[in-house]
This record gives C-alpha cells, structure tokens and sequence, in this order.
C-alpha cells in the first residue's frame, strides 16, 4: 500500500498534541460548567433548508448522498457551526427546556472553505448560548462576554488576547441615520476593513452600496473608532449623527464594556471596536470578535454575538446570545509551531520495570496495584536490561520507573534526577503535578515541528 497523502484541512494530532486538545477542552467545560451552563450534543447533520436560510452559502456545506439514495438523502448536510444545530434542538425541544436556557457544546463542524493556517474543513469549536422565551434580558449579552473571557483567561499557556465587542443597533442606526437605504451591504462592505484597505472599501461603499462620498467618508470615520472604555460614546457623538437606534446601540456597548473592566489583566483586554460587524446575517445587537496576541494573522478566534430572530416557530420566538471559540483555529497552529506541547505522549507515570519474561506477572501485579492508587501505569515490553528500559521510559517521557525485589519488594527511579528509593506499592503515588501530563509552553527551538 502506497503511503498515503494527507487530506488538507483535516487535522489529526500526534498523541502529546492530542492530550494538549484534550486538557484544554476539560477546561472549557470545567469553567462552562462552574458558571452554570448545561452540556448537550447535536447530530452532526441537519436539513439543507435549515442550514441555508441563516446566511450561509451551499458552498460551505457538505452534503450527504448514499450510493443508492434513499428519500430526503440529498436534503442533508453537516452542521457549519452550532448556532444553527442548536436553534433547531430549542424549537424541537422547546416543552422540556427551562428558559433562559443556558448551555455549551463542544462539537466537531465541518465548513467547505480553502484551508489555510487556522482555517480548516474539520474543526472542533466550543460554544455557549443563553437563549430566552419571547424575550431575553440584555445582562445575558454581558454574561457570555464575562464566561468565554474567564474560559480563555484559565488557558494560561496561550499568549495574551483581546476581545472586541461592537453593536450592531449602534452600526445600523448610524447608517440609518446618515440616509443610508441599505444598511446590510454598509455592514458586508466594512467588514471586510481587517482584509482590504480602507480606499477599497470605501469605493465599495460609493459604487456597490450606493453611498455618496460624504456618506462613505462618514461610515470610515465610525470604524475607526477603537476604546478601551466607554470613551467611544463621545467620539461617536461627536460624527453629528442622530438616531433613535443609535442611542440603545451606545447604550449597550458600554454596559459590556463596564460589565467586562473587571476582567482585565495584561493578558485578557477588551475594546469597542466599531468596525465589527461579523458577517452572518441573523446577528441583532452584541457582536463579538477576538485576537490573539502575535498571531493576529489567525483572524478571530472567538466570536459570535446576539441573535434574536434565529430561532422561531412561528409562534413563539427563542431570542439568544452566543459565542463561540474556534479550538482547533487557536490550537492547532500553536501546536504545529511548538509554541505549546504536553511534557510525555503518554499517559503513563510509572514503567514498570520487568526482570526476566518468566516473571513478568509479578511485573504485572505491581503496575495493577498502582493504578488501583489511581496512578497511569504500563509494563515495560521487554526484559532488556535496566538500562534499555529507562532510556524507553525516557523517549515516551515516563517520569518514574519502578524495580520490582526479589521478596515483593519494590524501588521507584524518578529518572530525571536520579533518586530512587524503596517504596510501598500498595500506598504511593507521584506528586499531583506528575500524575498526568502536563501541558508546556516555549519549548526548546531543538524540540520544536
């Protein structure tokens, strides 16, 4: 069999890489889960009528088809993301759930688009939503700010971040209140600032949107406006512009602004950023982008916002605000650099050691022993000598060794500082911090991909 050719845009980690994944997603769930939010998973598919009206293209979708096609076959596509998933499970399930819902889910989606770094065909993200009945207070728009920094903030190894937080009543009002007609081709048009330059974007806005050039001038001057706090306010007062839409724009901005100061470290910001506007369509109010810090060619990381129309049955309407961070975007190229790592590509904490094959039980009994202490434990796979041993310990990052005696007797080798000395198998364990592998940051240039 020939070897094979890697699929782009479908990542697979190596299995240090892989428990690195594995402890960042136990933290996210951890502190979702701290701040009282449920976990549910959706099917990985969903209707092509659902996954197409909430601003989509069929281009993004993969699309299922059995070899011999069964009715409503070709009416089925992978889930992009797991907003849409999710406002379908709330009107599905709408009887059985406690509103506001709040929940999170971490999932796998799938998204037709050319890989790239932090851009693949198969990702994992993370999600949180609180979606209300009818209505949903805007304190929510804050909380899901407070929750997804607290997320990012507990992954210390990642560099520093900032999150950047727009409105869109605030966006749409000030265009309404420049004459503009249509306000979404405005909100397509700047939200390209982050990937053209502003010329370009203002030809777009003259000849594609229908602005004249003092409207255009205009629309610029808004997204230029960046804040730390509320100071934007007056700066955008100051453009003379005047709506009604504008003011519970501004209003709302500076609450998540106020709402998210105490969070701030110099790690963790957060701006006003008036040029975001996300480009889906059902985004209402809150709009959410986020940076990493040295890797802003990433994009952003983590986003979303407030929806207040996604989900309805036609009577009833599941107003909700979200955001979601892009897992693999953030960690697979952190990953792939060497900037982060996990210090052993097992699990184990012990080796243990075996003597001769004729008394591998013996080995065996041992390594049960530890891991009724709750210690990770493996045999070693062959009776070569001691030395052999230890270097196999080594190339796997096992930090211990343990010798079994002749009597039921046992020593354990930390084998990074050389020190070993008799134990009780039937008691010891490691230090806490050697028990599971542990996630490293700035690896050595010799050890990096």
């Amino acid at each position: 069999m020939a070897r094979p050719t890697p699929l782009s845009g479908f990542p697979e980690l190596l299995p240090a890489q892989r428990h690195v994944e594995q402890q960042v997603l136990a933290r996210l769930a951890e502190t979702f889960e701290l701040h009282g939010f449920a976990n549910v998973e959706t099917r990985a598919v969903e209707t092509l009528d659902q996954l197409l009206t909430k601003g989509e293209t069929s281009k993004e979708v993969y699309v299922l088809r059995r070899l011999q096609a069964e009715e409503g076959d070709a009416g089925i596509g992978l889930h992009f993301d797991l907003t849409v998933p999710f406002a379908r499970y709330v009107l599905e399930n709408a009887g059985k759930l406690d509103f506001p819902f709040r929940r999170y889910q971490i999932q796998k989606v799938w998204r037709g688009e050319r890989p790239q770094e932090g851009r693949y065909r198969e990702f994992t993200q993370a999600d949180i939503d609180v979606i209300g009945r009818d209505s949903l207070d805007f304190h929510h728009d804050v909380e899901v700010a407070r929750v997804m920094l607290d997320a990012l903030r507990r992954l210390d190894f990642l560099p520093g971040f900032t999150l950047q937080v727009n409105n869109r009543k605030l966006i749409q009002g000030f265009y309404t209140g420049l004459g503009v007609g249509d306000t979404a081709a405005v909100m397509r048009a700047v939200d390209k600032l982050d990937k053209l330059p502003e010329e370009r974007v203002h030809a777009q806005l003259v000849e594609d949107a229908g602005l004249s050039t003092d409207q255009a001038d205009s629309c610029l001057a808004l997204a230029r406006i960046t804040s730390p706090d509320t100071g934007f306010v007056e700066e955008v007062r100051g453009l003379g512009v005047r709506h009604e839409l504008l003011d519970e724009g501004l209003t709302e901005l500076a609450a998540v602004l106020e709402g998210c100061a105490a969070l701030v470290t110099d790690r963790v910001d957060i701006v006003a950023d008036l040029k975001i506007a996300r480009g889906l369509d059902y985004y209402t109010g809150t709009v959410f982008e986020t940076r990493l810090s040295g890797h802003e060619s990433l994009g952003s990381i983590c986003s979303g916002g407030r929806y207040d129309a996604l989900a309805s049955d036609g009577r009833t309407t599941y107003p909700g605000v979200g955001i979601s961070l892009g897992v693999s975007r953030v960690l697979v190229p952190l990953l792939a650099q060497g900037v982060v790592s996990a210090d052993r590509s097992v699990p184990s904490a012990v080796l243990v050691a075996v003597v001769d094959e004729e008394s591998r039980a013996t080995s065996d009994g041992l390594a049960e022993q530890l891991r009724r202490n709750g210690v990770p434990s493996e045999v070693a796979p062959t009776a070569a000598k001691f030395g052999k041993q230890i270097r196999y310990a080594e190339r796997r990052g096992i930090p211990y060794v343990l010798f079994p005696g002749a009597d039921g007797s046992a020593e354990i080798k930390d084998i990074r500082s050389g020190e070993q000395d008799p134990v009780d198998v039937s008691t010891w364990t490691p230090p806490v911090e050697d028990l599971r592998p542990r996630i490293i940051t700035d690896l050595p240039e010799e050890q990096q991909q």
